[in-house]
């Protein structure tokens, strides 16, 4: 970076680890991409367009503008809404600019990993934005450090910088070019140049990423939702394995890496996407989510008396299981939406205290019912179980626990930060074994067939691999090694 570009670094309150107890049994949020360009006040947008996304990642955040000479930034540790007011944002001018929220499934909670990344190379300034995790990222790494190169985070999302500065192409998208090519793994990514804005897909579309226009100006996003805020027109998605160039010219489409067979991560319509978002050129998801619960209650209705969500991410699901097993649907579960990440604990035990944080059974709704508690995934089964013993507590009768997506028997290597496979209850044990655990009367999983029935599209169009071990992209022998797929042998 040249001596003009300004660095800031934005101050945040200190943030302590939740409890054990408060650990969530969900598979973490990814993280959130998008970007602006022709727009005067770029970075605003920006910051309203990460304050949409912050589902996708509640650790970090940063927003980088330019203004065709420099590049200016902001990014610190926490909440979008805490990092960022007008005070704060004046400091971004330009006409263009690209932020990134962040779950860190790749390299520590640390302030150096917050993205974008910036650098200067001899052609101008870059900076990067990415979604998604890269399966060879640490053999790269090792090749390009023996090589003499100096990485300043433990991101796997450097190793594109890296990748791009080695290249001998002549020009600077030549150089990206080169450098998405030999990367292997999930990418929606967008950087931003003297020039305009970058934004590429990987090959087989594992994460999302879409295009919209405000006006004479051009947004990308991870989720459409980004745009409603803005007002901004959906235009259409990132297909897999394009790269668009944002420039004064206008927007010009390149394919330029070799065609796979997408492998679209069925996880966005199960839990992460934003149910009022549209992705991979589908329905808004939370059409899809409440066909995910009809087409559960199909398959393994329960004699009940009302149907609740665990919330938020069961309602949609919840409602769907309500309506096509012919069941009342009851709010029985209130979830308090102001829990931090810092608390104090009692002393004195309270029985499932890190659940009763979260949420509280109403016992007017629940006693002496038959209840069927709707879940959009069980990880290890400890949230659960809490949840079961705290609506028996609430007084219902019966409860039968239904899951709006198949058990999860392995771990995701694509960008969502998911237990190893020996946390995942479903790995080695039974739906049987499971239920006994979190003692409900009966437990179900949504089948892979009727899950990928219910999504929109094709069925093959889809990764499921943490359902199903199978990945989309074949590991080599090194990646197995560095990703701890299997014990070497000496």
């Amino acid at each position: 970076m040249n001596k003009d570009q300004k660095h800031q670094s934005v101050s945040s309150p200190l943030t302590l680890h939740p409890s054990p107890l408060m650990m969530p049994d969900k598979f973490h949020e990814e993280c959130a991409v998008f970007g602006v360009f022709g727009h005067e006040e770029a970075a605003n947008l920006t910051y309203l367009g990460l304050y949409a996304l912050q589902h996708r990642g509640q650790e970090a955040s940063g927003i980088v503008s330019g203004d065709g000479d420099q590049f200016f930034v902001q990014k610190g540790m926490g909440l979008v809404a805490d990092l960022y007011d007008k005070s704060v944002l004046a400091k971004l001018p330009g006409h263009m600019a690209i932020g990134h929220n962040r779950y860190s499934t790749a390299g520590g909670n640390d302030l150096k990993n917050v993205q974008p990344l910036i650098v200067n190379f001899a052609l101008g300034n870059l900076a990067l934005a990415h979604n998604g995790n890269l399966i060879n990222a640490q053999v790269l790494r090792n090749e390009l450090e023996a090589y003499g190169a100096i990485f300043q985070s433990t991101s796997d999302s450097e190793v594109i910088i890296h990748l791009i500065a080695h290249s001998r192409a002549d020009s600077f998208l030549g150089r990206i070019v080169d450098a998405l090519n030999r990367v292997r793994g999930a990418f929606s990514v967008v950087l931003l140049t003297d020039n305009g804005l970058i934004a590429a897909r990987d090959p087989y579309g594992l994460r999302p990423l879409c295009l919209g226009r405000l006006r004479s100006s051009w947004v990308v996003a991870s989720e459409t939702c980004a745009f409603d805020l803005l007002d901004a027109e959906y235009v259409r998605e990132v297909e897999p394995g394009e790269l668009i160039v944002i420039s004064d010219n206008g927007v010009d489409s390149h394919r330029p890496f070799p065609k796979k067979d997408p492998a679209m991560c069925v996880f966005e319509y199960v839990y992460f996407a934003r149910p009022d978002s549209r992705i991979f050129g589908g329905d808004v998801v939370y059409t899809t989510r409440k066909a995910l619960g009809m087409q559960l209650a199909r398959e393994s209705w329960v004699p009940a008396d009302i149907v609740i969500p665990v919330p938020d991410s069961g309602v949609p699901a919840a409602l769907g299981y309500a309506e096509g097993g012919g069941i009342p649907f009851e709010t029985g579960l209130i979830r308090n939406h102001y829990v931090g990440r810092t608390f104090i604990e009692p002393e004195q035990s309270i029985r499932h205290f890190g659940v009763k944080v979260k949420l509280n059974a109403v016992s007017e709704v629940l006693r002496g019912k038959r209840v069927v508690v709707v879940d959009d995934s069980l990880v290890r089964g400890t949230t659960s179980r809490k949840i079961v013993k705290m609506i028996r507590q609430a007084g219902a009768k019966e409860v039968h626990m239904r899951i709006s997506s198949p058990p999860i028997v392995s771990p995701c290597f694509y960008g969502i930060d998911t237990p190893t496979k020996k946390e995942l209850i479903a790995s080695d044990h039974t739906a049987e074994e499971i239920r006994k655990y979190i003692t409900a009367d009966s437990l179900a999983y949504l089948s892979i067939d009727g899950m990928l029935k219910a999504a929109p599209g094709r069925p093959d169009q889809y990764c499921s691999a943490c359902f199903t071990e199978r990945y989309p992209i074949p590991f080599t022998r090194a990646e197995e090694l560095q990703l701890g797929l299997f014990e070497p042998t000496y």
